[in-house]
């Protein structure tokens, strides 16, 4: 199998599997207790600590480690209805993942108001409509994500936190999917809150951090033993927690050493030989703004959810632009919040690229994704056809 799926999970570097595997054979004491066990238990986290620091640039003591970006958000949005009541606005957009969205939900059963601002075609937020949503006084806190998981989107943060600070409201951000990708520097670009989840960049699954400003008070979701300077309760997951940090390290060094060039062009070279071959190939979120490693587009009255089985059997691993529930097909709302109509938003597929992806195999997948349209046109139209083709 071709894995081109990395914006739903990656694979654990073989690096991040050693360092965990004596954590999980012998190290396995408690990170609490005092002896010599837990001593080394606890230094390990502290060390892993510094390396999630160090990758997003923050301080060491502004980390606290979570169990993935899902319960960083809740965390983050729970705290702030909890410690600023009297503001009841909570400003978010169409494109947001679902974590944010249910807990934005939350929120307004909770008595507060949930604002969504619209976004351009290319995925990007209206800075205007933003400035206009938030008002002194009434916003208590803006949540965008730093790159959207379906298009690749990059959002422009530093813009949106200096409209929302102006107004006195704090900024989270999910950065699940920038986290590892692109440079990140919290105190240059001054987020409050930074969600990040190790699988997305080849650290286990179940494990991941919150960064909470030095400027944020910060009420815990999960209370109990103290742990996290009384910020995350419950026992440490320390070899995730190894895995976490070592993986950090990792995306550090690729960060800087030609990785994305090399992400970006075999991208690039697999959308110049899809469009080649399907000239009808729209690409969401444009040229600019996007993440290197994530191509989101629709060939049109080609069913996604076909291709999606086509590509399977030739041994491709990828997404939809769309979720398919009892046998309906349901437009992606990042899509629909960017304009893009339910039946193209049904003929998008996304493809992620990780750093063990090659160029051969972004060709493979680009020819596969050829022959699979090829096919989907030639049988669509046919129930029996397409069941039998399928």
């Amino acid at each position: 199998m071709i894995y081109l799926d990395s914006n739903a999970t990656t694979q654990i570097d073989p690096a991040v599997l050693e360092a965990m595997l004596p954590f999980l054979r012998d190290y396995f004491a408690n990170p609490s207790a005092g002896y010599s066990g837990g001593r080394t238990a606890r230094s390990a986290v502290q060390r892993a600590r510094e390396q999630v620091a160090a990758l997003i640039g923050a301080d060491v003591d502004e980390i606290v480690f979570t169990s993935g970006g899902t319960e960083s958000i809740n965390a983050v949005h729970a705290s702030v209805r909890s410690l600023w009541p009297d503001k009841p606005d909570l400003v978010i957009t169409g494109t947001e993942h679902t974590a944010v969205v249910e807990s934005a939900r939350r929120w307004k059963d909770q008595g507060g108001n949930v604002l969504q601002a619209p976004v351009h075609p290319n995925g990007r937020v209206d800075l205007d409509a933003l400035r206009l949503l938030v008002q002194p006084g009434k916003t208590a806190l803006v949540s965008i994500m730093w790159a959207n998981n379906e298009t690749g989107v990059i959002a422009p943060m530093r813009e949106i936190i200096e409209i929302a600070h102006a107004a006195g409201a704090l900024v989270h951000s999910d950065a699940v999917q920038a986290v590892g990708k692109i440079h990140l520097a919290v105190h240059a670009v001054p987020v409050d809150f930074l969600s990040l989840s190790g699988h997305k960049f080849h650290a286990p699954k179940g494990v991941g951090a919150l960064y909470i400003s030095h400027r944020a008070r910060f009420a815990p979701l999960l209370v109990g033993g103290g742990q996290e300077r009384e910020r995350r309760s419950g026992t440490e997951n320390v070899p995730g927690i190894v895995g976490l940090g070592t993986a950090a390290e990792l995306a550090r060094q690729h960060l800087d050493d030609g990785t994305k060039a090399r992400l970006h062009a075999m991208r690039d070279r697999f959308e110049h030989l899809v469009h080649a071959a399907e000239p009808g190939m729209r690409v969401h979120g444009g040229p600019e703004h996007r993440l290197h490693n994530t191509s989101s587009f629709c060939l049109p009255e080609i069913d996604a959810a076909g291709m999606l089985l086509l590509l399977d059997k030739a041994g491709i691993a990828c997404s939809a632009g769309s979720a398919c529930h009892s046998a309906a097909l349901h437009p992606s709302p990042v899509l629909e919040a960017m304009g893009v109509n339910a039946r193209d938003a049904a003929s998008s597929l996304r493809i992620s690229f990780h750093r063990f992806n090659t160029k051969p195999e972004a060709e493979t997948a680009a020819h596969a994704v050829i022959e699979a349209a090829q096919k989907m046109r030639a049988i669509q139209g046919d129930s029996c056809l397409i069941t039998s083709a399928l």
